[in-house]
């Protein structure tokens, strides 16, 4: 049984920022160029036409491409027209249009009238969700039953399988508060410069701890300074969730280069060693490369804390080779630069500065060794648990973990809100991964699961069945120029931008409460908003299932297992979903109807403080949402088996473990603390 707790205030500054993977929508061109106000000029004709126009826009892109290919097949002189036509098509539009949101306004607004009106306003919603019944049921019927994934007709249903109930953790006598954060919007437009070519390296090796890590990278140094003398640059992550980290490296150099023997090497200069820090800014901690061990902990241990949550890694590592290649240049030395994280950098400083590190660091013929955490699959963040040590509030806190792509390819919420799961991708985030492996370093993967990790799974995936799943560390503007070209890929980005949390106006739809009022009447007029939300979300989601089932074609031709994966997944999730969210509906009038009676109060001293949804395996509609359930079931199954061993199937595994029903838990909370007047309260720290 899953409980899904409602998120706390969401800050302003991360929502200001969500410019529709990971806000999710695709940029537009430079300002003043044609394709803006092409594309300006598309998106304001999108929010004029009517729902028919709308429902047509997968198709419209369908279009495009073969409008694209006759053009490659022109005269030259229709070239530029071709790559302007390719880039406006190309652009996603949102599937919520403007009377949507006309109409979502209005429903909230009717539902804050006076309480004798809401009896009447409950008796129209259980027909319009009856409505909805009869007409998602023939969207349902329509589509055909899946067995193995990717394969259309009759393969036999699927029931509902018997699952053991996952009960995740109920926070009690705390509030949660999930911090502000967004996702990067791909671009087509960005202009890359491209780094010559250079070394691979290894794109990831799991270690399972710093010792075997850095044991690992004393021998990498032994192998360059059996080819002459070296410069070790250290450069550390400044954020609080790398302070643990950074003592625990002081405690080990010294260890690991006496046992080596690169103290004694280090006394005749042929192995010198740098700090450096980041965050919001880079710092240098050594005057000048040392070999003395004395010099080296000092450095280390002044490296400081940095309370804005930023960590410019990109930059940092483009600044410490450029500070230190003199140097090298002048000692005739090779350059070695180790990065500490457990992040994978601030957004803008990685799509800005990723590619110019990059060259930076191949010119220097300097290798990359980075030591962080595994990414989270799909999704940009995980979550650390904070509690404020005055009040006893519990907080979630992002920090920027993946995704293990250079776009988010997973869908960004979990059917009720935007994610809070920490599901492992296998893989280290997309930065840190392509940092390592063009400049001949490594990646070095550290699987353990960190303490106050909001959710997090501690999973090993099948090594060889993974090979086949390996994401594409090319630069970006080489992936998205690729994605661009596949109506499958395209199709699924956008599915993904569609069904996005993070941009305001489709959350007004697609995030649903999950936290209801004790007092009844408060109870009632949040379930009547959400119920009406459920009603445009089921039209929502079915729209997007009739997409993705018109896609079964490409998704045989496509080649790489990666994007297979991703449809199937996609697929049976949009289709769980729908259940889900009917289920949701009808709970909640059932509710309404007969509320469930608990206590107020609890010994020793607790009281009824919120009522939250849960998800499981029981459900109360029955016929009509059993065609969902046996479909998506039944393609769950066929992940499992036909992606083994891969995050696709254990998200396939978990999506199942959280069945289709849905149910209202009680929640108790303790006295709240009582706070002198004039105590100062600690905010909430960034990490």
């Amino acid at each position: 049984m899953d409980n899904i707790l409602e998120p706390g205030p969401v800050a302003d500054s991360s929502a200001a920022l969500l410019a529709p993977a990971a806000t999710v929508k695709p940029s537009t061109a430079p300002k003043g160029s044609n394709g803006q106000r092409d594309a300006q000029a598309k998106e304001e004709k999108a929010k004029a036409a009517p729902p028919a126009e709308q429902e047509e826009e997968y198709e419209d892109l369908s279009a495009g491409f073969r409008i694209r290919r006759w053009l490659r097949s022109s005269a030259a002189m229709f070239v530029s027209a071709a790559v302007h036509m390719v880039f406006v098509i190309g652009l996603s539009f949102y599937v919520v249009d403007q009377k949507v949101i006309e109409e979502m306004h209005e429903v909230i607004a009717e539902a804050l009238v006076e309480p004798e009106q809401q009896e009447m306003q409950v008796i129209e919603l259980e027909k319009q969700l009856t409505e909805v019944s009869e007409t998602t049921t023939q969207v349902f019927s329509s589509s055909p039953i899946v067995g193995e994934v990717g394969a259309s007709g009759p393969q036999g249903m699927v029931g509902t399988p018997t699952m053991d109930k996952a009960l995740y953790e109920q926070v009690v006598n705390a509030e949660v508060n999930i911090e502000g954060i967004f996702i990067d919007t791909p671009s087509s437009k960005t202009l890359i410069v491209e780094a010559p070519d250079g070394m691979i390296g290894d794109a990831r090796a799991v270690v399972d701890s710093y010792e075997e890590a850095l044991d690992q990278l004393t021998q990498e140094i032994l192998w360059m300074l059996n080819k002459g003398k070296v410069l070790v640059i250290w450069n550390f992550d400044q954020s609080e969730s790398m302070k643990n980290d950074q003592k625990e490296i002081r405690e080990r150099i010294e260890h690991v280069y006496k046992e080596l023997g690169l103290l004694k090497r280090g006394q005749d200069d042929s192995l010198e060693t740098a700090v450096t820090s980041y965050g919001g800014e880079w710092m240098n901690h050594t005057r000048r490369p040392s070999h003395d061990m004395t010099e080296i902990r000092q450095a280390i241990s002044e490296v400081p804390n940095d309370p804005s949550g930023k960590e410019i890694m990109c930059s940092a590592i483009g600044q410490s080779i450029t500070v230190f290649q003199p140097y090298c240049v002048r000692t005739d030395r090779q350059m070695a630069l180790i990065i500490l994280t457990d992040e994978s950098g601030d957004r803008l400083d990685n799509d800005t500065q990723l590619e110019r590190a990059l060259a930076v660091a191949k010119a220097a013929r300097c290798k990359l060794y980075v030591l962080g955490r595994e990414a989270i699959f799909g999704y940009p963040f995980a979550h650390v648990r904070w509690s404020q040590p005055v009040t006893g509030h519990e907080h979630w806190i992002p920090i920027d973990r993946g995704p293990e792509t250079a776009f988010a390819e997973q869908l960004q919420t979990d059917g009720f809100h935007r994610r809070y799961d920490a599901h492992p991708s296998g893989f280290g985030p997309y930065e840190c991964s392509r940092l390592g492996r063009e400049t001949g370093g490594i990646f070095f993967m550290l699987p353990s699961l960190e303490t106050d990790l909001v959710r997090g799974e501690k999973r090993k995936y099948a090594l060889e069945a993974m090979r086949r799943y390996l994401p594409d560390l090319r630069s970006r503007l080489e992936v998205k120029q690729e994605i661009d070209e596949s109506l499958l890929r395209t199709m699924l980005e956008k599915v993904v931008y569609d069904l996005n949390p993070y941009e305001p106006e489709i959350a007004k739809i697609i995030e649903m409460r999950v936290r209801f009022s004790p007092d009844y009447p408060s109870f009632k007029q949040q379930a009547i908003i959400e119920q009406a939300k459920a009603i445009i979300y089921l039209e929502y989601l079915g729209r997007v299932e009739k997409t993705i089932a018109k896609m079964e074609k490409q998704r045989r031709e496509e080649t790489s297992p990666r994007w297979q994966a991703n449809y199937d997944l996609m697929y049976a999730q949009v289709i769980a979903y729908q259940a889900r969210m009917f289920e949701y509906g009808a709970y909640l009038e059932e509710f309404i109807r007969n509320p469930k009676t608990v206590p107020l109060l609890k010994a020793p001293n607790l009281h009824l403080a919120a009522w939250d949804i849960n998800t499981r395996q029981k459900t109360i509609t029955g016929d009509k949402i059993k065609h969902h359930v046996d479909r998506a079931t039944a393609m769950f199954h066929a992940i499992q088996e036909t992606h083994a061993g891969t995050p696709w199937a254990a998200r396939a595994e978990s999506e199942l473990k959280r069945g289709y029903g849905v149910e209202l838990l009680e929640v108790y909370h303790g006295p709240p603390r009582i706070i002198p007047p004039g105590t100062p309260i600690p905010p909430v720290p960034k990490l």
